[in-house]
């Protein structure tokens, strides 16, 4: 099958089952410039699908870029706000379903200030602050998927260049999402299938901590007892039960810990790509949930800047499950974007918690969710720690040992 054959049927799988276009619904498609093709395949399906309107907002993160190198500080405060309320007020709290297309290049903010970089973050996250919470919670439909570019084409396969390596990073995402299947769209409610079920044995047998063992990792993880572990598809909150998939590729299974139940320390085991730059072979330390401590042997400087965020980011906002052999690990490829490396590896992700992940959320005050353990921050970072030496066993809450992860994979 060819390209575009198989561009179409990713373009399918996104409208049909990511996103999951309702009639009469509105879609915002936030896209790179360099991929038009896509964006205008994903444009026609959502019409073809029952869409009112689709609005597609394209960026270049070149010009992002440009604006950082020659910005100053306090131009970069100056975040325009109004297109984020403007998109939640008129299209967002109406129904509009979200996607957006990414094409990063890791390596391309390698030469911005790192205190450029960290102003400019977090002026972006206070200004989308009301924006993401809102589809956080639940409340709207939205989902990302992957486009190469040439320079994170030729990051991830050294060994080729241009549009070789464009072709050879097609084909790994084609297979990742299996797009090259006969039909991937009843492949892909198959895997949503089997990782509910895990779903349902974590959430039947309510674990009070998990231990987290490698040559790397000694971590204990506390869970609050109204913890829910999620899956991959999601489901909108009131009354319209709409399905959707949240990232396309996902292999997790993920809760959220008690803010301050987390001790030890753990290691990366794959790069982070943070805000146009990369961070390697770093260690966090835990006590009463707090990071303590944190050392990396590349992008230190950015690793603080993330920490040090808000008062929320200096604690884990949620616990993902991924095994060691899965279509994504198994391919034995880094690919320098989170989307992809966090569903190779399990992994925690410093900053927010999601709402989703305990139960009667969205109808907690605040004072109720500080009571049960939830991280509040402007940020959600994902950083990978699994591997095929990790252990993990649960305690449940009535005291029962559950091996839920041996040498890297699935122990029940």
């Amino acid at each position: 099958m060819n390209y575009l054959e198989n561009l179409e049927k990713y373009a399918n799988l996104i409208v049909n089952v990511g996103i999951n276009v309702q009639k009469d619904q509105e879609v915002i498609l936030n896209a790179p410039i360099n991929a038009v093709d896509l964006t205008r395949l994903i444009v026609r399906k959502s019409y073809e699908a029952g869409a009112s309107d689709v609005i597609v907002r394209y960026n270049d993160e070149k010009i992002t870029h440009t604006k950082l190198e020659l910005s100053n500080e306090e131009n970069l405060k100056n975040v325009r706000k109004w297109e984020y309320d403007g998109m939640l007020e008129n299209h967002v709290k109406n129904g509009a379903a979200l996607f957006s297309i990414i094409s990063s290049d890791p390596n391309l903010m390698k030469d911005i200030d790192p205190d450029k970089m960290k102003t400019y973050t977090i002026s972006q996250q206070k200004a989308a602050k009301e924006f993401k919470n809102y589809i956080m919670s639940g409340n709207s439909p939205w989902s990302l998927a992957a486009y190469p570019n040439k320079e994170w084409a030729e990051r991830v396969f050294p060994n080729l260049k241009g549009q070789d390596a464009i072709d050879k990073l097609w084909e790994h995402i084609f297979e990742m999402t299996r797009i090259d299947q006969d039909d991937p769209v009843e492949a892909w409610n198959k895997h949503i299938s089997n990782i509910n079920e895990k779903v349902k044995f974590l959430n039947e047998n309510k674990m009070k901590k998990l231990i987290y063992k490698s040559p790397v990792t000694d971590l204990t993880i506390e869970l609050s007892e109204k913890h829910l572990w999620c899956g991959a598809d999601d489901e909108l909150n009131g009354e319209n039960k709409i399905k959707y998939l949240a990232n396309i590729p996902t292999e997790e299974i993920f809760t959220l810990p008690k803010k301050n139940g987390i001790n030890g320390y753990v290691t990366s085991t794959k790069p982070l790509s943070y805000s146009g730059n990369l961070i390697e072979n770093f260690k966090i330390t835990f006590k009463d949930g707090k990071i303590i401590d944190f050392e990396a042997k590349k992008g230190e400087e950015f690793l603080k800047n993330l920490i040090d965020t808000d008062e929320g980011s200096k604690f884990i906002g949620e616990v993902a499950l991924v095994p060691h052999e899965s279509p994504i690990s198994n391919k034995n490829t880094i690919y320098y974007n989170t989307l992809f490396d966090e569903n190779a590896s399990c992994h925690l992700a410093i900053g927010n918690a999601y709402l989703t992940c305990i139960e009667g959320g969205n109808e907690m005050s605040k004072e109720e969710l500080d009571e049960v353990g939830f991280n509040t921050s402007l940020t959600h970072v994902d950083f990978m720690v699994g591997s095929a030496d990790l252990n993990i066993t649960g305690i449940t809450f009535d005291g029962r040992k559950i091996k839920i992860f041996e040498k890297g994979n699935w122990a029940f």
